[in-house]
């Protein structure tokens, strides 16, 4: 088995926590349904603006809408970060992306990415530990079988999809990882040379016989059913809507099932194909909360949808997938970090609420934690938004900050209001700053840090007080 047993110089992260169970189930005192499910779902590179109850004009989510209806919508929630891998560590570890293992797609031998280190404590293994079921479904990039990464050894009971980032670009792949072991699925598929980026490991499908997405809904129905006398916590990780950026020029969705109800607009294919795809998995979500309420599920079940960061649209799609915003993935401008936010819980949960609160991916496990009744690790940096669900007094961040390893390194740092974004962090004689007040300035085009130097001086040391060096991601030259 891998091990990396030492990620920080002079600190460790991953120390075994014993969860210590509650008298009362959560710091807020709210009456709850004992150990109530939890279904957290993860879409890929979806933008702020792709959804219709976020402003989209163009695709049609009418599932997603209702359960924004039906739910709560959060306006001012944050990823981990703005690329994939690490924004999933800061979900599962709860520390943010100065402080959790994985801060990068850093690919691992002999594939896969950099694998969570032994003994790191997740969401996953703190439900478990609480009495949970947990599965994972979907897209994982925390490290692969046989590896201290692998989903078994990270609290889940179980798994079903794909371990490495790479392999997931394809939606008909040629095989999926079932708790350890391949499961061909008749895909005819086109690999990638070893002089390609992907190292041989990426492709894209020639013949289609099976989607993923409709497996890994399959799966999760049948999860659901199994364990409805149990609680449960199922993190279906979807691969929605990202593209296959080893396929041809214009065939990025050549694995769609079908570009309903675009197929007739005048748009190229890669739009058809982006807004099909985020249909489809509405679709999806739909079954989903059917199947809770015929099972009458429905009052014991907390459902979350959001995306890993922001959009990466296509073509037309690019200006609008993340409005009102500037940037998208790979940013640290609002558009690549701040996602939508919708949660349902019938009866705990108001119907047609929105919230201002100011939250984001390492929020989950201590959330998790007060739901499921456990003490939250000590070495978490999250603050549990359940009172913000139930409509309560809700505890604040003092400021949120993230950081980006790509493209020169970006930290950035959000505090009431005002925001500030150091750039080419690793090469300091081209590194720069911005501030902007994203309440007034919510495209983030008016840099005030020649005029405020005082406001700079302020929130400048937050970046040290948030980053401890990695050995793996260097940051700070």
């Amino acid at each position: 088995m891998v091990s990396i047993t030492r990620f920080f110089s002079g600190q460790s992260c991953c120390l075994p926590m014993i969860l210590i169970p509650l008298a009362i189930s959560c710091s807020s005192k709210q009456e709850m349904p004992q150990k109530p499910n939890i279904i957290f779902i993860l879409a890929d590179d979806m933008g702020y603006g792709d959804l219709g109850c976020y402003g989209s004009k163009r695709i049609k989510t009418p599932n997603l809408d209702r359960m924004a209806a039906e739910g709560i919508r959060f306006t001012n929630h944050y990823s981990g970060t703005a690329v994939c891998a690490p924004s999933r560590s800061v979900l599962m570890t709860g520390q943010h992306s100065g402080h959790t293992p994985v801060r990068g797609n850093m690919q691992w031998k002999p594939y896969g990415q950099l694998p969570l280190p032994e003994s790191t404590v997740t969401v996953a293994s703190v439900l478990k530990n609480a009495g949970y079921q947990t599965t994972l479904i979907g897209k994982w990039g925390l490290g692969v079988e046989g590896t201290s990464g692998d989903p078994l050894n990270c609290g889940f009971n179980s798994y079903y999809g794909y371990l490495c980032q790479v392999l997931a670009h394809n939606h008909a792949p040629e095989f999926l990882m079932d708790n350890g072991k391949k499961v061909y699925l008749g895909n005819k598929v086109q690999y990638t040379d070893t002089s390609h980026w992907t190292k041989g490991l990426g492709s894209y499908p020639l013949e289609v016989k099976q989607f993923s997405q409709e497996l890994f809904t399959n799966r999760a129905l049948n999860f659901i059913e199994e364990n409805r006398e149990n609680p449960f916590f199922l993190y279906f990780s979807v691969v929605i809507p990202h593209d296959n950026g080893e396929a041809p020029k214009g065939k990025r969705y050549s694995d769609v099932p079908s570009f309903k109800p675009y197929e007739n607009k005048d748009w190229t294919e890669s739009e058809k194909g982006y807004a099909s795809m985020i249909t489809y998995l509405d679709k999806e979500v739909g079954k989903i909360l059917n199947k809770l309420k015929d099972l009458g599920l429905d009052e014991k079940t907390l459902v979350v949808f959001t995306s890993d960061n922001g959009g990466d649209a296509p073509d037309g799609f690019q200006t609008e997938s993340n409005l009102p915003f500037r940037g998208h993935k790979r940013d640290l401008y609002e558009g690549g970090i701040r996602v939508p936010f919708i949660a349902r819980w019938p009866g705990k949960i108001h119907s047609g609420t929105e919230t201002n609160h100011v939250s984001a991916f390492w929020d989950f496990l201590p959330t998790a934690c007060e739901l499921a009744g456990v003490r939250t690790p000590e070495n978490t940096d999250g603050i549990s938004y359940l009172p913000s669900l139930l409509g309560k007094s809700q505890p604040k961040h003092d400021h949120l900050y993230f950081e980006f390893h790509e493209q020169g390194g970006k930290q950035s740092i959000i505090k009431d209001n005002w925001k500030l974004i150091r750039l080419n962090v690793k090469n300091p004689k081209l590194t720069s700053l911005e501030l902007y007040n994203i309440e007034n300035d919510m495209l983030e085009q008016n840099n005030l840090a020649a005029e405020m130097p005082e406001k700079v001086a302020e929130l400048f040391p937050l970046f040290a007080k948030n980053h401890i060096e990695s050995e793996w991601f260097k940051l700070i030259p």
